[in-house]
């Protein structure tokens, strides 16, 4: 009995003891510069995005941010980079949904994303726009539906990359609105944006970033968005389930921490995200992208990954999309 006791408050001290552990890790995190792996190039949309947030999470925690540019390879350098670093915190990755919910399902040996990855939390969401070039008589999404269905396979759609949101949500829109479109693949959206121009190609999906300039100079046309927004360049630009009923999807960008992570940790690293979202600064600057601030945890992030990626799956299954 009495060495069942001692067991007892052994167990007791020894659970005490690792609670006060985590606290004070917790307390002590972070004691050095974080690294902030971005899985595209320098300059693009996520990369701005998450340039702004790191600045003013580094404020909130009192270390500096090291922004890594690891573009190409569809993300994978990138996630692979994350998931093999020390789970300490130290190393985070700052995805696009994309790069979450769809590129690991086109592997050839498909891996949990949630296995090697844990969510940090969400930051915000934005709807893909829909444009199409000033060549084509479009002026609506009724204008090019009617079209492509009177021109079946006739309707070429851009992307930067087979496998990426914007060929997905192609696809996707394809579908719904029971139309023959072709994909027509790039390497990078700026080659894709330069055909849309010339005529080359009729339209693409794609976050406003990437076409404001074209947009307000009349080169092309937004004429749909995938979801609501409260951003300031999408207004005025309608939803495409308004003629497509039942069809939507957004883009997100998330933190994520190699699996194993103290829980500590992480709940540090997402406060202050909340933070830095109630930042002046932060939120202006995301509303001229065209995104909207919105937060998730851990465990809500998870549940997204999850949904949107037995979504995508389905798109990825019925249109035989191969990466190899």
């Amino acid at each position: 009995m009495t060495r069942m006791l001692a067991s007892r408050r052994t167990f007791l001290a020894s659970t005490a003891a690792l609670a006060a552990f985590g606290a004070r890790a917790q307390d002590a995190f972070p004691s050095a510069p974080i690294r902030m792996v971005v899985p595209f190039a320098a300059g693009g949309a996520t990369d701005v995005l998450g340039r702004d947030l790191a600045k003013a999470m580094g404020t909130q925690l009192g270390q500096s941010f090291v922004i890594d540019n690891l573009g190409g390879g569809a993300g994978v350098p990138a996630l692979n980079t994350v998931a093999r670093a020390r789970a300490d915190g130290y190393t985070l990755l700052f995805a696009a949904s994309g790069n979450i919910t769809a590129q690991p399902l086109l592997e050839k040996n498909r891996v949990d994303i949630l296995s090697q990855l844990t969510p940090v939390g969400m930051i915000a969401t934005a709807p893909h726009v829909l444009v199409v070039t000033s060549k084509m008589p479009f002026r609506s999404l009724a204008d090019l539906i009617a079209y492509a269905k009177a021109h079946p396979g006739e309707l070429n759609f851009g992307s930067a990359g087979v496998g990426g949101l914007a060929h997905l949500g192609t696809e996707l829109f394809a579908r719904a609105a029971q139309v023959d479109i072709r994909h027509v693949p790039y390497r990078g959206a700026s080659q894709a944006l330069t055909d849309l121009v010339s005529g080359q190609i009729h339209g693409m999906f794609g976050t406003m970033p990437s076409f404001t300039g074209m947009v307000q100079s009349g080169a092309i046309r937004a004429i749909g968005l995938t979801a609501a927004s409260a951003a300031t360049p999408l207004r005025g630009i309608p939803l495409i389930s308004g003629t497509v009923p039942g069809f939507g999807y957004k883009s997100w960008n998330g933190l994520f921490a190699p699996a194993g992570t103290p829980a500590p940790v992480i709940a540090r690293i997402y406060a202050a995200m909340k933070q830095a979202s109630a930042d002046k600064g932060v939120a202006t600057r995301f509303d001229e992208q065209g995104v909207d601030i919105a937060l998730a945890d851990s465990a809500e992030l998870a549940d997204i990954v999850r949904r949107e990626r037995s979504v995508w799956d389905k798109v990825i299954r019925d249109a035989r999309i191969q990466l190899h």
